[in-house]
């Protein structure tokens, strides 16, 4: 198998291997080289296992909307990783991938309600460096959501973050799981947005 990651993937070996491997197959269709960048630390493998299913089980803000800028995170982040999953799990979970195909280039689409809007706004603001969450958009969200969905929109994207910015440093690339489930590509932005 042919790789462009910085680390190279290690041999996912031994019955958690395994284990694992059968899991990634049977949930993505193939084991992903970034699995096997890794497998070079299980502890760090198994904490982002434990955060992500842990946070599977937060309820209190919408499915589509914590989708939506966990994608909008990734694109800022420049994570195709975790961009291309987020669109393979908005397919799975029966979200809008109409919307979904469009988080990329959201500012320039029309596709997205203005709570959606602001959502993947506040996305990329909670991921700028330093942060750029301004207390109009906080407060708009905090009526839309709640104080719970909001603090759960907050920590989804910052989960994202950590997500991104251990796969993008590592070169863990796209997957293309989109393509396995006959999805069209990711729409592209057509001009370069400005970042605050």
């Amino acid at each position: 198998m042919t790789t462009s990651t910085r680390v190279p993937p290690a041999e996912i070996d031994g019955l958690y291997g395994a284990l694992v491997t059968r899991m990634s197959r049977r949930t993505f269709g193939k084991v992903p080289d970034g699995l096997g960048v890794l497998w070079h630390h299980r502890k760090v493998l198994n904490f982002s296992f434990g955060l992500g299913r842990k946070a599977a089980k937060w309820h209190a803000c919408d499915e589509q909307l914590k989708t939506f800028a966990s994608m909008a995170a990734a694109a800022s982040i420049g994570c195709g990783f975790c961009l291309d999953l987020g669109y393979f799990a908005a397919h799975t979970k029966g979200l809008d991938l109409d919307k979904a195909r469009e988080v990329p280039r959201w500012r320039e689409s029309d596709v997205f309600t203005p709570l959606e809007r602001d959502v993947l706004e506040y996305a990329e603001a909670v991921t700028a460096t330093p942060p750029t969450v301004t207390d109009e958009l906080s407060a708009r969200l905090l009526d839309a959501l709640g104080a719970a969905g909001l603090v759960e929109l907050t920590a989804t994207i910052a989960l994202e973050n950590l997500y991104s910015r251990t796969n993008n440093p590592l070169g863990i690339t796209s997957a293309e799981f989109a393509d396995s489930c006959g999805l069209p590509p990711l729409a592209q932005p057509s001009r370069v947005a400005s970042r605050a």
